[in-house]
């Protein structure tokens, strides 16, 4: 058993967006003169540049007006704003929702901590696509479970994700309880095909397999692609929970809000778990969800556009320098591979922040044999990006074997 120590350390912080702590300097032994450019943190994305929904903050003041009976809404959030919720998901996923179909959490975050809690238990086996989220392995393992991991090998497809149907049915006959995936991936941006989802679900319905499916970025899906929703394809509808919000497509992360939904039977728990942990998602920020699937005319088709720029230029510049790249499909992230350095991948991470001013997470944190790749959200000023993107190449070529 382990010790309360071991049980924390899993829950490192050091490479999650955002923290102080990754600007500590070290003892590494950095090569040439620093490369002037302004700061850009790749490891989330920019709500300056990219800012929320319009009207949000208005929004946002009117649950501050509204007073106590917003500020204590249900656990599981306020009544009419799920049924709200419930109508636009139904309208956008093609699957009958209701209120009770439907939890409002502390961003999406905390509808993972929530699903991952109320779905494993001390030596449950789960399942995990690699790369994928962080969180994933990190919330399986602070909960006891036995984490199994399952490649997919995005490098050599265009049309999907790649996921090994093999190793992932050995999973399910070995005991796995529980499946967690992202679509689209991240950190990679593939989108898994109809084809894909399909087996998955038949496979999790066969083996009585629970599915977390992280749904985040499904909003942002690029010109020519289809996104097909798990919901669409699995029989076995009350072993199903999806994670959704909007927080990363329209830029509302400081609000703090998620929404996980499908079963009402895993949607129970959930609640009962988040009554201890956090009691409810904001209360003045769920006002805002009102404008949420509800944006004026053009402007989430403008948003993406604006997006399938900055990835096209960024993937061109990262595949001519020879960093091989997979064209992100949906949400904004890329995860190109370094070339052969001489230095380790984190002592590349600190250089890259301290001599070049740029922020990046390093791919092991998406699964322990990307030791060569690294994480940006791109979701950031495009002509920063681009110049960051050419301090990163510049770098690379000083550090490389």
């Amino acid at each position: 058993m382990r010790d309360i120590f071991e049980k924390f350390k899993v829950l490192g912080v050091d490479n999650a967006p955002g923290q102080e702590v990754r600007k500590k300097e070290d003892s590494f032994n950095y090569l040439g003169e620093n490369i002037q450019g302004e700061p850009v943190d790749f490891s989330h994305g920019d709500v300056d540049a990219h800012t929320p929904i319009p009207g949000s903050i208005e929004r946002f003041n009117e649950g501050f007006k509204i007073g106590g009976a917003q500020a204590y809404t249900e656990y599981r959030g306020k009544e009419s704003i799920r049924e709200y919720l419930a109508e636009k998901i139904s309208e956008f996923a093609g699957e009958k929702l209701d209120k009770d179909s439907i939890i409002i959490t502390p961003g999406t975050q905390g509808a993972l901590f929530l699903a991952i809690g109320a779905n494993l238990v001390v030596g449950d086996k789960a399942t995990i696509i690699a790369p994928d989220y962080f969180a994933n392995r990190k919330l399986v393992e602070f909960f006891d479970g036995e984490p199994k991991y399952v490649r997919i090998k995005y490098e050599d497809k265009s049309d999907k994700a790649g996921i090994d149907f093999e190793e992932l049915e050995k999973t399910f006959k070995e005991g796995s309880k529980l499946l967690l995936f992202s679509n689209p991936n991240n950190p990679t941006g593939v989108i898994y095909s109809e084809e894909e989802i399909e087996k998955i679900a038949d496979l999790a319905d066969k083996y009585d397999v629970t599915v977390i499916a992280d749904e985040l970025y499904s909003r942002q899906i690029f010109s020519g692609e289809k996104f097909t929703h798990m919901i669409s394809k699995m029989k076995n509808k009350d072993k199903l929970i999806t994670i959704l919000g909007p927080s990363k497509t329209e830029s509302m992360s400081g609000y703090r809000l998620g929404v996980g939904y499908g079963s009402k039977t895993i949607i129970a728990r959930m609640e009962k778990l988040q009554a201890i942990v956090s009691l409810r998602a904001a209360g003045y920020s769920q006002a805002v969800l009102k404008d949420w699937f509800s944006e004026p005319e053009n402007w989430l088709k403008d948003r993406i556009k604006d997006h399938e720029e900055i990835r096209d230029a960024l993937v061109e510049k990262f595949n001519k320098a020879g960093f091989k790249t997979r064209k992100t499909q949906g949400g904004s992230y890329v995860f190109p591979m370094l070339p052969e350095l001489k230095i380790s991948l984190n002592d590349f991470v600190n250089a890259l922040r301290i001599q070049a001013n740029v922020i990046v997470t390093p791919g092991t944190e998406f699964g322990e044999e990307f030791t060569r790749h690294i994480r940006l959200n791109f979701s950031q000023d495009k002509k920063k990006a681009i110049d960051a993107v050419d301090r990163i190449i510049a770098l690379a070529e000083r550090y490389k074997k």
